[in-house]
């Protein structure tokens, strides 16, 4: 008996069948990609936290962003980083050696809801001198921004990493570009006795970012508001590790 396949009944069945088949190998192949998904995102991370450090290849080209490979950065995140803490809802700070697996957006989220949270920081080193990176999260013109900042006990910037989901290519998705992040090195995060962080500011007036203790860097031309983003990620970001700031903060 031959099958009617004008009628709308056989388009149906034979469109959910393939949803299905679709649907299964795409559930099956992701499922036994997962393990490397989750491992070159656990690279990533210590990636961008060692380049806020100042830890990639990066050449005098101001250009490029130069991350160190992939098969490298395991063994060079242990040398750099030789601390990692977790501060609590209390205050109180732990050692743990996978605090930077911990998802910085759902303890932000756990925070703003009342609920026990956890503030993973790095303590890292170089050349004899100390780095402690925070970690940082915030919202941009369309989506989320977030990255790293890496300071001395001083309070100046040493480096930082930005990075976005979703921000304009060629405006706002610059903020992951050399020639904004190396802006912020040398910028101090204080005004006087206060966090007050660093602006991006439009009316700079400073292009080459000469002055360091002005509290701002030159804004992205038209990308406004992912510049007051990463402003404002940056300085409640800082706000959150205050206390733990001020222990380490040489006065």
């Amino acid at each position: 008996m031959a099958v009617d396949t004008d009628k709308n009944s056989y388009t149906v069945l034979f469109a959910g069948i393939m949803v299905l088949l679709v649907g299964s190998i795409l559930a099956f192949l992701a499922s036994g990609l997962r393990p490397n998904i989750q491992e070159n995102e656990r690279f990533e991370k210590q990636q961008n936290i060692l380049y806020a450090m100042g830890v990639n290849e990066n050449g005098d080209d101001a250009g490029s962003v130069n991350f160190i490979p992939t098969e490298e950065v395991e063994g060079e995140f242990t040398n750099f980083i030789k601390e990692q803490l977790v501060i609590d809802e209390n205050g109180n700070i732990e050692k743990n050696d996978d605090a930077f697996l911990i998802d910085l957006k759902k303890q932000l989220a756990a925070k703003k809801k009342g609920k026990p949270f956890q503030l993973p920081l790095f303590i890292g080193e170089m050349n004899n001198n100390k780095y402690y990176v925070i970690p940082m999260y915030g919202k941009g013109l369309w989506d989320a921004i977030w990255g790293f900042v890496a300071l001395d006990n001083t309070m100046t910037v040493q480096g930082v990493y930005f990075d976005h989901k979703g921000e304009t290519p060629g405006l706002g998705a610059n903020i992951k570009m050399r020639y904004f992040m190396d802006d912020f090195s040398g910028e101090s995060i204080m005004d006087g006795t206060q966090y007050a962080g660093i602006a991006v500011a439009k009316g700079n007036n400073d292009p080459l970012n000469n002055t360091k203790d002005d509290n701002e860097v030159d804004a992205l031309a038209g990308a406004t508001i992912t510049g007051n983003g990463v402003a404002a990620m940056i300085k409640e970001s800082l706000n959150l590790y205050k206390d733990y700031l001020e222990t380490i903060r040489v006065k």
